[in-house]
């Protein structure tokens, strides 16, 4: 393979995430994947809006998106990587989120924000992925965590 070929990256909009996940409205919590390298490296966006149900709650008069939304969105990053990387052997599969480990939260999200998500992979054995993430707003980090997940054929 050349540097070039490398280099390239793809990228999902929401009607590709929506083949690749299960999640739907509300918990769908990736917008975009703006670069995929396979499942090795990726930038997932999300578009962080004040009529998200989370915010009525999650602080009145002053929202905040929750931390295990943030999580949550790296994992859904990363999930769609490892199912986008495994298209072509068969019948889709289901990502289960495994662990969570070295999770830090650095700054508040808030409504008008975007997060971009960058998920590099750490390990992988068989059907198992390992990635580390990093949260990030106008490129200031703002949550970061290694998380592991498995696909389920079904």
């Amino acid at each position: 393979m050349n540097e070039t070929t490398e280099r390239v990256f793809e990228s999902y909009d929401i009607q590709k995430l929506l083949t690749l996940l299960p999640h739907r409205y509300p918990f769908l919590l990736v917008d975009r994947i703006v670069e995929a390298r396979a499942d090795e490296y990726g930038v997932g966006v999300k578009n962080v809006t004040v009529n998200e149900p989370h915010f009525q709650g999650h602080f009145p008069g002053r929202p905040v998106m929750p931390g295990v939304l943030l999580i949550e969105a790296m994992a859904q990053t990363a999930g769609a990587l490892c199912v986008a990387s495994q298209q072509e052997t068969g019948a889709p599969s289901v990502v289960y989120l495994m662990t969570i480990d070295k999770a830090k939260f650095r700054k508040p999200v808030v409504p008008g924000d975007q997060v971009r998500f960058h998920m590099t992979r750490t390990a992988k054995r068989r059907n198992m992925w390992w990635f580390r993430g990093e949260a990030r707003v106008d490129g200031a980090l703002v949550c970061e965590a290694e998380v592991s997940a498995m696909l389920v054929r079904e």
